[in-house]
């Protein structure tokens, strides 16, 4: 099983105590799905932050990245590209700014 490596935004890492990334092991497939049932498996305090509790909708203002896609509207059972489930590359969830 490969490890994934997740990079979470500094709030979120604050609230789970943890410092950098967060590294997963992940069944195949390696879903968006997939790795958030990981990260609230190990980081129950994360329930809720990520996605909705009740509809397990992202939350708005969190957007996922990897391999510099834009992965945030994509189904979350589309599998991750290759690179991040062989744990090459990160999949980074990233505070999005709002503003005017």
């Amino acid at each position: 099983m490969p490890t994934i490596h997740i990079q979470l935004p500094y709030h979120l890492r604050t609230l789970a105590r943890v410092d950098g990334d967060v590294e997963l092991a992940v069944d195949a497939p390696v879903t968006v799905r997939a790795v958030l049932d990981a990260i609230e498996a190990r980081y129950p305090m994360l329930r809720g932050t990520i996605r909705d509790h009740d509809t397990l909708q992202r939350r708005p203002f969190l957007r996922f990245f990897a391999c510099e896609e834009d992965l945030s509207l994509d189904p979350p059972d589309k599998p991750l590209p290759a690179a991040v489930a062989e744990g090459k590359e990160p999949l980074l969830i990233i505070g999005a700014i709002a503003g005017g």
